[in-house]
Parts: structure tokens; sequence; C-alpha cells
């Protein structure tokens, strides 16, 4: 089943039932997991090889894109005084290689992104890969699937972006328009999320 709606889902502490019945909810037919290490020492369920049997039995698709789509990098052009910095991950070609691995997949199936938060804003699925998804296709709906079964559109959760960081418009400079807002509180929001070798981050 294709879809004109990309999802996004954060396993969180979610029992394979609960987990399984969000993605019905919504009709998603193939899960992209965007985690760069695809293990969970309090969740094992959600191990990759695990979870990929879960949504097997559950006739859901499973493809593992976290070393493209992941925010943990190997490339040491994204490094930036020790940290990952969003604005260079997006620019690799393996990073780019998965969201067109992404965007084929959705051609065929309804594709939910897959991380460990249950809340998108703090999340790299949603600072790092829907704010380039949205770049590229910005016309692509996007839905995160929050862990209360809700969804809140991309749009939405920017707003709560730009509220979450107390930011208001100014007279002069970046921040007199709705869309300055945005990408400060997006580059406010990268910066407490960005990898550091040593910190346990997707």
């Amino acid at each position: 089943m294709t879809a004109e709606t990309l999802y996004t889902i954060g396993h969180s502490n979610h029992t394979e039932d609960v987990f399984l019945s969000l993605l019905a909810a919504q009709g998603v037919s193939a899960v992209a997991d965007v985690r760069s290490q695809p293990f969970s020492q309090y969740t094992p369920q959600y191990n990759k090889d695990a979870l990929a049997s879960i949504l097997g039995d559950a006739d859901i698709q499973y493809v593992f894109l976290g070393r493209e789509l992941g925010a943990r990098r190997h490339e040491e052009a994204c490094y930036v005084d020790g940290r990952a910095k969003y604005e260079r991950v997006a620019l690799q070609p393996l990073f780019q290689t998965g969201l067109e691995r992404l965007f084929q997949g959705m051609t065929r199936y309804r594709v939910s992104l897959l991380c460990s938060e249950g809340d998108p804003i703090a999340c790299h699925r949603a600072i790092l890969v829907c704010r380039e998804i949205k770049k590229q296709r910005p016309v692509l709906p996007i839905q995160h699937i929050l862990p209360d079964g809700a969804t809140e559109t991309h749009e939405a959760l920017e707003e709560r972006l730009v509220a979450l960081h107390g930011l208001q418009p100014e007279l002069f400079g970046d921040l007199t328009t709705l869309p300055g807002l945005v990408e400060k509180a997006y580059a406010l929001q990268a910066s407490k999320l960005e990898y550091q070798p040593g910190e346990a981050t997707p």
C-alpha cells in the first residue's frame, strides 16, 4: 500500500501489542529504522532482529536505515568540535542515499520512520531527517505518531518547537518571519541533540 503521507514513531517503552496497534491505526505497512544502534537494553523487543520478527508476523516490512539516516556518524566531515553537526550530516552522500531509498520505498508502502524517543521533538528523526525531507519534498505530509496514539503534523511540531525555545518575532534580522523562527528553533534543538562520541544518542 503506497501513501501520500510519511509517518514517524518512537518505540518508547510500549509493549509489542501497543506498538503494533499504533502502526495499524495509521495503516503503516513498512517501518524504516533510523536508529544508529538498533538495540535497547530496557526494551529488548525492539532490538533489530527481534523487531524485524515482530513486524514480519504483523505483515509489516522492516528496513534498517540507521547507517544512512542515523545521528551517530562515521564521516569525519560531520564533526565540528567533537559533535556531529546536523547540517553537515544532511550533506553526506550516504545520508542522501538513505533519503532516496526512503522515497523509493514510499512508492510501494505506507512508511513510518522509527526511532526510540516517544516525543519526536526530542529525536533526530524529526529535527534532522524530517527537516531535510521537507526541504526536498515540501508538500509531502508528515505525521508523527505520538505515544497516546494521536498524530501531530510536522508543521504543528515546528510551531511547538518555536514555543519550546520561547522564540518571538523581532523587528529586524532573521527572526522577523515564522520561517526564520522555525530555522532558529531547529538550530537550537539540534544543538541539544547532536551526537558527541561517548553520549547515548540514537
